[in-house]
């Protein structure tokens, strides 16, 4: 039928198209009841009365446009009208993206503009159209309308095409939908739709698309969709649905889309699947499905794309799933899968995308896989593959990334995969692959991503890496790596991270990284190199992560890493770096982390460092530091870890450290602290760890420590205490580990410590404690060692130590115990160590002690025991 033709049949005679449009096409198809016009540039609007009389019957209008007033960016208009339609534009100053229509039945009418009224923003100018009189219909796709779907709906028995996806539309799905008998497509996807799937959807038998995707629906899959036989495409993806896949499913033969991924799907797959044919698309991913992968899947011989990710399956993978031969992605990561990989995957020549990663595969890689010379991405990580790397893999010519890493892969590296010229990620980290890293990576151009690191690789780095110009990541650690670090990475200035620690490297740091303006972090730690830092790395701007820790770097720390403001994390430790802390570390205001301990750093802690407001963790131990403790560490609230043992610090302990409320580790110990212990410190309720011991502090232990209930570690010893133990002591129910020995503390033993039932290591020997030990100490259950000797302890050793079964070490000597041994020691067979010297017991000594086999110091000399030492013990 000729073009005027058709436009008489749809009564258009009177429309003058050019006056309003540019246009390269119409086509009117009165069959199908559908007109569409392709326009090049809207000239004007269309106006409401030349398109009064346009339509007999469309169900169908499609405008699709490259370019309306001044927009230039194409788009397309889509509207599924009703029968007896009108239709203008609303010329906006946006994209033009909605199409006003009126329905040709008062009945149907009434039913949108009820529905407009539940809407709550009925009144925005995109619905002002929506009257009896006038405009009735539109389509809402992307339009953010609000509000519940009325029952009315299932009036609109004419509609054949409802899409109302990108809204955010609420409530149920009505019951009455299924009453729209011409229905054939419904989309309902991307807005805030809650409860059942209805199962009156089964009753449209016209339907073929039915989108309910990205929606809070939850319930079953009704069966009842087993009626839907035209059906083509079925997206009911990211809700909440729950219960097993119908059975049901297996006979909508039609069937080219199914997606029920993201919900709460179990149960196994069924084998029913296997009868839609003419399926290209199956998603049942990120669901809770378990059991095996049904062999029936190997006869969807349409499927192109099969995802099954992340579920709980378990078996092995199908070798019948040769049979899909179209097939161009499979994804069987994350679930339970077992076996060896099938070498009948190496048929699927379609094969671009093959994802086995994270299941309990093993045996070998098969050599057959290469011959999927389609393939762009290959992931077999973390499962438990063995063997070598198959030589084939090379003839992946398309391969963009291959991912192996986590597996049990063992041999070497093959030259081979320097073919892979398209290849952008390599991973085979965290493997056992051996010998040296082979040179024709260096022709792999296009690399942005090389995982070698925790292997058992050894030998030099190979200077051809300098040829990867796109390279980002190359990370190296955790091998057997020797030699030097090669001048050619300062070539790589694309770089931004790169680990190489965990090596045998050895010689400088190259000056030649320097270049390497885009990197955040570097990694040289744990190896064997020497020399000083280099300043160049001061050029590094954008570096967050610096760690050159455990190596024998020697000279001064560069003032120039001042330059560094990205810095978050700085480590620096166990080298032989010498010469002050410079005054441009204070720069470094992005700092979370400062290690410089164990060096042979002198001079003063900067006040500068109390610039670091961002500080959690400050590590200056083991160095040559002295001088006193600056105030303005106590601006660094944020602290959460303050190691400044084993220096040469002198002066009090700063009260201002009680601002460090996040606290949770204070290490000051082993240096030539004096003062008293501040009470503030009492206030660092965070705390855990609490170490002054080896200092020459002085004065009461404070009794405010008792509101430190986190603290498990309290180690006050070999300082110049005085006075009593606090009781308060006893409130720690977290503490494991006390220390008090050394010092000049007086009064008795609190009997309040045995509620510290968590204590594991109570030491309080050297000191000039009195009085008896409380029996309340035989509460600590968990007890492995006890030492109370040299003091002016009296009366009797505790019956109730009979309880500390765990104990292992018990030291009481040196004091004016007197009495028996008590009989209940007979439960103290776990002791390694009992000394009770120098007391002054009586009575005989138990047999018992002969049966600790554990037991491999003892000594009970200067006592009074009344009889000769057993037999049995003298034979031991």
């Amino acid at each position: 039928m000729g073009f005027q033709n058709k436009l008489k049949i749809w009564n258009l005679r009177n429309v003058d198209f050019k006056k309003h449009l540019t246009y390269s096409h119409i086509e009117v198809d009165a069959q199908r009841r559908r007109l569409s016009i392709r326009a090049h540039r809207l000239k004007s609007c269309l106006p409401t009365w030349e398109f009064g009389t346009l339509f007999c019957d469309p169900a169908y209008l499609t405008l699709c446009h490259s370019q309306i007033g001044t927009m230039v960016e194409p788009t397309e208009i889509r509207v599924e009208a009703l029968q007896g339609v009108h239709s203008d534009y609303e010329n906006t100053h946006e994209r033009f993206k909605v199409l006003h229509c009126f329905a040709s039945t008062d009945e149907e009418a009434a039913a949108l503009v009820k529905w407009k009224a539940t809407f709550h923003n009925k009144n925005n100018s995109l619905l002002a159209s929506w009257t009896l009189s006038t405009d009735a219909c539109r389509d809402d796709c992307m339009n953010q309308l609000f509000g519940p779907i009325p029952p009315e709906l299932g009036k609109l028995t004419n509609l054949v095409h409802l899409n109302l996806s990108n809204n955010q539309i609420s409530g149920s799905i009505p019951f009455k939908v299924g009453k729209m008998k011409s229905l054939e497509v419904l989309t309902l996807g991307s807005n805030n739709l809650s409860g059942p799937v209805p199962t009156s959807l089964g009753d449209l038998t016209r339907h073929k698309i039915l989108y309910l995707y990205s929606n809070q629906l939850s319930g079953p899959i009704p069966s009842e969709l087993e009626n839907l036989e035209n059906l083509t495409d079925l997206d009911l993806s990211a809700n909440q649905l729950s219960g097993s896949i119908p059975i049901t499913l297996g006979d909508l033969t039609e069937l080219k889309i199914l997606n029920h991924g993201l919900n709460n799907l179990s149960g196994p797959i069924l084998s029913e699947l296997g009868n839609l044919k003419n399926l290209t698309a199956l998603s049942l991913s990120y669901n809770q499905l378990s059991g095996s992968i049904p062999i029936t899947l190997g006869d969807l011989t349409e499927l192109k794309i099969l995802y099954v990710y992340s579920n709980q399956h378990s078996g092995p993978i199908p070798s019948k799933l040769d049979n899909l031969e179209n097939l161009t992605n499979l994804d069987l990561s994350h679930n339970q899968l077992s076996g060896s990989i099938p070498i009948t995957l190496g048929d699927l020549t379609e094969l671009k995308i093959l994802y086995l990663f994270s299941n309990q595969l093993s045996g070998p890689i098969p050599s057959e896989l290469g011959s999927l010379k389609n393939l762009t991405d290959l992931y077999l990580s973390a499962n438990q593959l063995s063997g070598s790397i198959p030589i084939t893999l090379g003839d992946l010519t398309e391969l963009k990334i291959l991912s192996l890493f986590s597996n049990q892969l063992s041999g070497s590296i093959l030259s081979e995969l320097g073919n892979l010229q398209n290849l952008t990620d390599l991973d085979l980290s965290a493997n056992k692959l051996s010998g040296s890293i082979p040179i024709t990576l260096g022709d792999l151009t296009e690399l942005k991503i090389l995982y070698l690191f925790s292997n058992q690789l050894s030998g030099p780095i190979p200077s051809e890496l300098g040829n990867l110009k796109n390279l980002t990541d190359l990370r190296l650690s955790y091998n057997q790596l020797s030699g030097s670090i090669l001048i050619t990475i300062g070539d790589l200035t694309e770089l931004k991270i790169l680990y190489l620690g965990l090596n045998n490297l050895s010689g400088p740091i190259p000056s030649e990284l320097g270049k390497l303006k885009h990197l955040t972090n570097l990694e040289l730690s744990a190896n064997q190199l020497s020399g000083s830092i280099p300043i160049t790395l001061g050029d590094l701007t954008e570096l967050k992560i610096l760690s050159l820790f455990y190596n024998q770097l020697s000279g001064p720390i560069p003032s120039e890493l001042g330059n560094l403001r990205n810095l978050t994390s700085l480590s620096l430790s166990y080298n032989q770096l010498s010469g002050s802390i410079p005054i441009t570390l204070g720069d470094l205001t992005a700092l979370n982390i400062l290690y410089l301990h164990s060096n042979q750093l002198s001079g003063p802690i900067l006040i500068e460092l109390g610039n670091l407001k961002h500080l959690t963790g400050l590590s200056l131990s083991n160095n040559q530091l002295s001088g006193s403790i600056p105030i303005t560490l106590g601006d660094l609230t944020e602290l959460k870890i303050l190691s400044l043992f084993s220096n040469q610090l002198s002066g009090p302990i700063p009260s201002e450290l009680w601002n460090l409320k996040n606290l949770t580790d204070m290490e000051l110990s082993t240096n030539q602290l004096c003062g008293s212990i501040p009470i503030t410190l009492g206030d660092l309720t965070e705390l855990k760890i609490l170490c002054l011991y080896s200092n020459q502090l002085s004065g009461p232990i404070p009794s405010e420590l008792g509101n430190l209930k986190n603290l498990t570690d309290l180690k006050l010893s070999a300082n110049q205490l005085c006075g009593s133990i606090p009781i308060t002591l006893g409130d720690l129910t977290e503490l494991k580990i006390l220390r008090l020995y050394s010092n000049q503390l007086s009064g008795p033993i609190p009997s309040e410590l045995g509620k510290c039932n968590k204590l594991t290591d109570l030491q309080i020997a050297i000191n000039i404690i009195g009085g008896s030990i409380p029996p309340e100490i035989g509460n600590v259950k968990g007890l492995l060692g006890l030492d109370l000797s040299s003091n002016h302890l009296i009366g009797q050793i505790p019956k109730e130590f009979g309880k500390l079964t765990s104990l292992i070490r018990l030291l009481v000597q040196n004091n004016s115990i007197s009495g028996n041994i008590p009989v209940e020691v007979v439960s103290l067979a776990k002791l390694e160590s009992l000394d009770l010297s120098d007391n002054r017991l009586n009575g005989s000594i138990p047999t018992c002690i002969a049966d600790f086999v554990h037991l491999f110091q003892l000594n009970l000399s200067n006592n009074k025991f009344g009889e000769n030492i057993p037999m049995e013990i003298q034979w031991r």
